[in-house]
């Protein structure tokens, strides 16, 4: 089953899009199988990490930020080549097991939506499978 989700970013940080995606997998009625989350976005990525301490979204936006500043050298016309560049090492999907109707995560994981060139109104894709 495909579900989309609409999402207003008005600054670049980490979303946690988790409940989203627990959603999805509970409309499905799909008790075993894989959610398949996809950023059709090309300034933005999804990824899984830490969900308990939100300072962690904040550090990670903060190293992405050193590991890729803007640049005076950068050719791209709409001067966000850094976005593209934290979109693309992050990357466009995730995928999580789906075990007895719920989110196969550790102890601390959740989804998130990652905003590299705020602000915008973004959408994510979920996809649940049946396995």
């Amino acid at each position: 089953m495909y579900f989309d989700y609409h999402l207003s970013t008005p600054k670049n940080q980490l979303h946690d899009i988790t409940n989203q995606v627990r959603d999805a997998v509970n409309k499905s009625g799909i008790l075993n199988g894989i959610a398949v989350v996809y950023c059709p976005h090309t300034t933005a990525a999804i990824t899984i990490n830490e969900s308990t301490d939100p300072a962690v979204g904040d550090d990670m936006m903060l190293g992405l930020d050193k590991a890729f500043p803007d640049r005076n050298e950068f050719l791209h016309a709409e001067g966000n080549s850094a976005a593209h560049l934290k979109a693309s090492a992050i990357g466009s999907s995730v995928t999580v097991i789906i075990n007895n109707g719920g989110l196969s995560f550790g102890t601390w994981q959740g989804i998130y939506f990652c905003e590299f060139d705020a602000p915008r109104m973004r959408k994510f894709y979920v996809k649940v499978l049946k396995g």
